[in-house]
């Protein structure tokens, strides 16, 4: 097994990162408000990711109910793919160089599958969510990647990528903070 980079390891100390239950990407919350919606769910909440190829850190395609706002901290340019309604497909690239077409934030609309990995040759990338109102375990939804297919199917090499596979589609009961 490949070792993982100096950098990547630091970085993935200095914050304390941990799995996001489902998908495993590498996350740490940093912000959850103290104000609840109707739900009783927060009103606002902020995270910061790690994408890296070892440890190997990438967005499996899922949906939330919100808009979600990304935002580019560091490292090496990533990719969003964006899976519409309507059945289009969009690529983002990420990154911290708008002179080279990169997005240095990118709001993923509301009900939008997405999934997103760091360019290949890169070591990491890092980034931000933020959500209004706030993340909620609940709303979380995981692709199951037969069903997504036949909804895309011009775009099954990139599900079939970032999707998990014999898996829960859901967060853990309560998960939201």
């Amino acid at each position: 097994m490949e070792k993982i980079h100096p950098d990547t390891e630091k970085i993935i100390q200095h914050y304390q990162f941990e799995r996001l239950p489902v998908e495993g990407t590498l996350f740490k919350n940093t912000y959850c408000s103290a104000m609840e919606t109707d739900k009783g769910t927060p009103a606002g909440t902020a995270m910061i990711g790690l994408y890296s190829e070892n440890p190997l850190s990438v967005s499996c395609f899922h949906r939330l109910p919100y808009d979600e706002i990304w935002h580019v901290y560091g490292g090496d340019p990533f990719k969003l793919i964006l899976l519409y309604p309507d059945g289009s497909r969009e690529e983002i690239l990420m990154g911290c160089d708008p002179l080279k077409g990169q997005r240095v934030q990118f709001v993923v609309p509301a009900k939008t599958w997405q999934g997103g990995f760091l360019v290949p040759g890169g070591r990491y990338a890092l980034f931000g969510c933020t959500m209004a109102p706030g993340f909620a375990g609940a709303d979380f939804e995981a692709a199951v990647p037969e069903d997504l297919i036949k909804q895309y199917p011009d775009c099954s090499e990139d599900i079939i990528r970032l999707s998990v596979n014999g898996h829960e589609t859901r967060m853990p009961e309560g998960f939201t903070r």
